[in-house]
């Protein structure tokens, strides 16, 4: 009886064993992969759209918080779109050439399964202020794996439907995630009346726990017209 039962129970954790890296392939292979290939399909329809001729319309502001003033070089504004649509891509030369992935509405779960999701509180692409989103190390595309190789000076491009808006890495750091004040209109300033726009990058931390988190903080640092051409700050970094 007792062999019998330590059989049964010796089947019982192979069985248990076998699911769980069932699971752990699932999820870190397997959504990657998924969520990967929708990723690179949301960011071709994106380009697609922006490429298409523009059809006259009526001009309407943009919704953004109130003390959000224009940046200067002039930024066009960007609409805040409803939760989980795409509206931005971002590109990482350092991560690179082929390296594109889509902003999407909100940090929610399914929010950060499209890409890299926007804070609603922040303002948006290139304005003075705080543009800051979030994403995955690892899983579901895993677009900020790499994001503790960023060094001062890298470049990170933000295209949206009119405009390149260039952003260069100033300043990094490991915080709780209760430290909120990585978003604030001033990094890291709550309260602090914003003068520059700035663009900060926040994914989990170390690699598959979300015990801390890895903040990037970039600042504006150039803006061109899509209409020119693609900028020299896409320029693939070397080494």
């Amino acid at each position: 009886m007792i062999r019998r039962a330590v059989s049964v129970l010796g089947e019982l954790l192979i069985t248990a064993g076998v699911l769980t890296l069932l699971f752990v392939v699932w999820q870190v292979y397997w959504t990657d992969l998924t969520s990967g290939q929708a990723q690179a399909a949301r960011v071709s329809a994106l380009e697609d759209r922006w490429a298409a001729p523009a059809t006259p319309a009526p001009t309407a502001p943009a919704t953004a918080p109130a003390t959000a003033p224009a940046a200067d070089p002039p930024v066009d504004p960007v609409a805040v779109p409803p939760v989980g649509d795409p509206f931005a891509i971002v590109y990482v030369p350092r991560f690179g050439g082929d390296y594109a992935v889509p902003v999407v509405e909100g940090t929610g779960t399914e929010e950060l399964k499209e890409g890299m999701g926007h804070y609603p509180a922040t303002v948006m692409p290139g304005q003075v202020g705080n543009f800051a989103v979030a994403g995955h190390r690892v899983t579901y595309g895993k677009p900020l794996n790499r994001i503790a190789e960023l060094v001062e000076g890298d470049a990170v491009v933000v295209a949206t439907p009119t405009q390149w808006l260039t952003y260069r890495v100033r300043s990094w750091e490991v915080v709780s995630p209760k430290q909120v004040s990585v978003i604030a209109p001033v990094p890291d300033q709550p309260g602090a009346t914003p003068t520059e726009a700035w663009l900060t990058l926040t994914a989990c931390h170390p690699m598959y726990s979300a015990r801390e988190r890895y903040v990037v903080f970039a600042q504006l640092d150039s803006v061109q017209d899509r209409s020119d051409g693609e900028p020299s700050s896409l320029t693939p970094v070397e080494g």
